[in-house]
């Protein structure tokens, strides 16, 4: 795609971050991140837990520490059940 901005001519085809996603994949992993986060928080029983959750090209990784091993299934399961999600990486710990 061309891009013409104040006189000089910009190629945009092919443009991506130094993480190697293009910029909609940037838009995407952040609306899966916050669709995530938002499936948490609504949860009574998670949402004070402080589970982080990233994104990287469709893989979510969760984070934090939960007082039981059903918690820490239930915040997976929330995840892998999230739209655009194609992999979750749990690292939650039991505390």
């Amino acid at each position: 795609m061309l891009l013409i901005m104040g006189g000089v001519l910009f190629w945009l085809w092919g443009c991506t971050t130094p993480g190697g996603r293009t910029p909609g994949q940037v838009v995407d992993d952040g609306t899966i991140t916050t669709k995530v986060k938002t499936k948490i928080y609504a949860d009574s029983e998670l949402r004070w837990l402080g589970i982080s959750v990233a994104t990287f090209k469709g893989r979510v990784t969760l984070t934090g520490e939960v007082s039981s091993g059903y918690k820490r299934k239930k915040v997976e399961k929330l995840a892998r059940t999230t739209d655009g999600v194609q992999r979750v990486i749990n690292h939650i710990k039991i505390k």
